[in-house]
């Protein structure tokens, strides 16, 4: 189940509201088309098999951080889409791995969540891989509901003649399910995925306003997006020891004023954010401002404050503290 109360993001702004005034609002009720369809498309896969670069281009809009590094995603992220006729809830979920921490823990419970919802399944896997890399992610998950298979990467394939045969022994191994060689990064094939999913989408009402476009926040947004600077500035064990708290968020006349905290493990990390003489930290700060005003079209006074929080990782207080419920 998803929780209660759903927080929606409306062309910039958040209206919180319950899930149930949603769904069962005389609004829908009376605005829906005669055979509307609506539904959870939520996607699935192993870490950087480029699920957040998909829900991207489905949607049209830079919603979900992405990165070369693997385990970026960490939340279950809502996307949706609406037009005439339908009305598709993405979700894009963290990539699925063996828990080392409680904080994959946590990640790998919000895969849970996605699994009891969807209505359609999509599973995302790098063409390159062995298929028995694709088959210990996807045995587990115990698909109900109708599944695409999108056997992703085929830009890096060096000899195209493969392709066809790779996507034949996949139709083989999973005769029920849609197979598609796509390229997300390129954009090769994916005109064909929002065919096979409403072809699979079941009819009814819509979940969200037709103006809605996530179920977060914009502070959740802003939080990420300097937390998708921290994955692309610095190397190694930095990105995956670091959280971002945003503490603050202030909008005022001309500009917003935003207040973040940097979590990490120990304090030779924290020397690593920081740089010397500050320089990394007032790099990341330059460096998201930019991507933050970029999305809320608004000039922005950004603050960042690096704290050390000693195995917050495997720590439940600090996780429900950094959002991770």
């Amino acid at each position: 189940m998803i929780c209660d109360l759903v927080y929606t993001i409306k062309r910039g702004r958040c209206f919180c509201r319950h899930r149930a005034q949603v769904k069962y609002s005389t609004y829908f009720y009376t605005l829906m088309p005669e055979n509307f369809k609506a539904g959870f498309v939520n996607i699935f896969g192993a870490p950087n098999a480029g699920k957040s670069t998909l829900l991207n281009l489905l949607l049209g809009e830079r919603l979900v951080i992405t990165s070369p590094k693997v385990q970026t995603t960490r939340h279950r992220i809502l996307g949706i889409l609406t037009e005439p006729g339908y009305q598709i809830v993405f979700s894009d979920t963290p990539g699925i791995i063996e828990p080392k921490y409680k904080l994959h823990q946590k990640m790998m419970q919000q895969v849970k969540s996605a699994l009891e919802d969807a209505d359609v399944a999509i599973l995302m896997h790098d063409i390159n891989q062995p298929i028995e890399d694709f088959e210990t992610v996807s045995k587990p998950l115990n698909l109900k509901v109708p599944a695409i298979l999108l056997l992703n990467k085929t830009d890096t394939v060096k000899d195209k003649s493969t392709i066809e045969a790779t996507v034949r022994m996949y139709k083989e191994r999973y005769p029920k399910w849609e197979v598609l060689p796509i390229s997300a990064r390129k954009e090769t094939r994916t005109d064909e995925i929002m065919p096979l999913i409403l072809k699979a989408l079941p009819e009814g009402f819509a979940f969200y306003p037709d103006d809605s476009i996530s179920d977060r926040s914009e502070r959740f947004f802003v939080g990420e997006m300097i937390r998708e600077q921290i994955y692309a500035l610095y190397e190694e064990e930095i990105p995956y020891h670091a959280a971002v708290l945003v503490q603050s968020f202030e909008e005022k006349t001309t500009l917003n004023v935003i207040k973040a905290d940097i979590v990490v493990s120990r304090e030779t990390q924290k020397m690593i954010l920081l740089g010397k003489g500050g320089s990394m930290i007032k790099q990341l700060g330059i460096n998201s401002r930019k991507v933050i005003e970029e999305f809320l079209q608004k000039k922005v006074h950004l603050e960042l404050f690096v704290k050390v929080r000693p195995k917050w990782r495997d720590n439940e207080n600090y996780l429900k503290e950094y959002g991770y419920n």
